[in-house]
C-alpha cells in the first residue's frame, strides 16, 4: 500500500478514535468542563495512537532506547501543537456556529484532516528526518 494511503488510513483511524473518545467522555461526564475535558481526552487518544502508527508504519523508525523514543515523542508532540490548535479552533468554531454535537464533530474531522496534512510534512522534516 502506498505511503500516502497508509498515512490517510492511520489519520482516519486516529480521527475516529479521537471522536469516539470525545463522545464517550461527554457521556460519562456532563459537568461544566465537559467539552474541554472531552477534547483533551480525544486529543490524547489520537496523539498516542498516531505516534505509534507513524513511527512504525510511515517513517519506519526504531528507537535506540527509551530515552531516544521519549525525546522523539516530545518532538512529535511539539510539532502537533500548532496543528492541534488548528483542530481545536475548527471544532470550536463549528460548535459556536451550529451548537450541535454533529456539527462539532464535523468541525473536528475537518480540523484534524488539515492538521494531519501539515503534521506529516513537519514530522518528516523535524521528527523522523535524518
Amino acid at each position: 500500500m502506498p505511503i500516502a494511503w497508509r498515512y490517510a488510513l492511520f489519520a482516519a483511524l486516529a480521527t475516529a478514535l479521537n471522536i469516539a473518545t470525545q463522545d464517550l467522555a461527554t457521556r460519562l461526564y456532563a459537568g461544566p468542563a465537559a467539552l474541554p475535558a472531552a477534547v483533551l481526552a480525544g486529543t490524547a487518544a489520537g496523539l498516542l495512537t498516531k505516534y505509534w502508527l507513524d513511527k512504525h508504519y510511515i517513517f519506519g523508525w526504531r528507537a535506540a532506547s527509551l530515552r531516544d523514543d521519549s525525546r522523539r515523542f516530545l518532538r512529535y508532540a511539539a510539532t502537533g501543537v500548532g496543528t492541534t490548535l488548528l483542530f481545536w479552533a475548527t471544532e470550536g468554531l463549528f460548535q459556536l456556529l451550529w451548537g450541535t454535537a454533529a456539527m462539532r464533530y464535523l468541525g473536528a474531522t475537518l480540523g484534524l484532516g488539515l492538521g494531519y496534512w501539515a503534521k506529516y510534512r513537519l514530522d518528516g522534516r523535524f521528527v523522523f528526518g535524518s
